[in-house]
C-alpha cells in the first residue's frame, strides 16, 4: 500500500484530472483512500479540482475525523464499502452529467443501468445497479451500497451520479470514466445499438477472465 503522502497526492492528481475534463462541476463528488488505519476522505464541499493534501480528511476506523479538513457528507458511505470489501483501496464519486441525464431519462434496467455496449465497459466497469433517489448523505443509501460492495464494482445514484470502488483511487476514477463514455455513447446514439451477443461476451470471458 502507498503511503499516507501518496495517497493525498494521488487523490488530488485524480481529482484535478477529473474536474479539468467535465466529469465533476463545482463542490461536487467526492474521493477517498484506505489507510492501515483508517482512511482519507476529500472534504465536504470542496472542489475537485482544487484540492489541496493537507486538507484532505483524514477519518479513523471507527470513523472518527482525526485530521484536516471536516469529511464528505458521504464519509459513511465510504466507509460501509471499505468495511464490506478488503479488496477496495480507493472510492470515487461524482455527479457525471451523462449518467445524471441517464437517471433522469430512464435507465436500460434498474439491476444494469447500460446495456454491454462496447468491451472495456464489459471489461473493466461490469454490472452497475441503480440505487433509487435518497438525499445526498442518506444512511439507507450507505446500507443499500453495502449489500452491494462484494458483487459489483459500483452503483448509480439516481439524479446524483456514480459511485465506483477499485484497488485503488486511480483505477476507480478508471472505471468510472469508462461508466460516464458508455453512457454518452448511449444516449448520443438513434437508433439505440444492440448490446453485445453472448458469444462476444463469453470470448471476453475466455480471453480475459471477465466477470459478467
Amino acid at each position: 500500500m502507498n503511503t499516507e503522502a501518496q495517497l493525498r497526492e494521488e487523490i488530488c492528481v485524480v481529482g484535478k484530472s477529473l474536474y479539468e475534463r467535465g466529469y465533476t462541476v463545482g463542490s461536487a463528488g467526492n474521493i477517498s483512500a484506505r489507510l492501515e488505519d483508517g482512511w482519507l476522505i476529500t472534504p465536504t464541499d470542496a472542489c475537485l479540482g482544487r484540492l489541496r493534501p493537507e486538507e484532505i480528511a483524514k477519518v479513523s476506523k471507527d470513523g472518527t475525523w482525526v485530521s484536516g479538513s471536516k469529511p464528505s457528507k458521504t464519509l459513511e458511505l465510504h466507509r460501509q464499502v471499505y468495511d464490506r470489501n478488503p479488496d477496495v483501496n480507493g472510492v470515487v464519486h461524482t455527479h457525471s452529467t451523462s449518467l445524471v441525464a441517464l437517471t433522469l431519462a430512464g435507465v436500460w434496467d434498474k439491476d444494469d443501468i447500460l446495456p454491454p455496449l462496447t468491451p472495456y465497459q464489459v471489461m473493466k466497469v461490469g454490472h452497475i445497479p441503480l440505487v433509487a433517489y435518497q438525499r445526498p448523505g442518506s444512511p439507507d443509501v450507505a446500507a443499500q451500497v453495502a449489500r452491494l460492495a462484494n458483487t459489483v464494482r459500483g452503483v448509480m445514484l439516481e439524479r446524483l451520479g456514480p459511485v465506483v470502488w477499485e484497488s485503488s483511487v486511480s483505477k476507480a476514477s478508471f472505471a468510472l470514466e469508462e461508466l460516464e463514455e458508455t453512457a454518452k455513447l448511449w444516449i448520443m446514439s438513434n437508433p439505440k445499438p444492440a448490446p453485445l451477443g453472448e458469444e462476444a461476451i463469453e470470448d471476453l470471458r475466455r480471453v480475459f477472465a471477465v466477470k459478467w
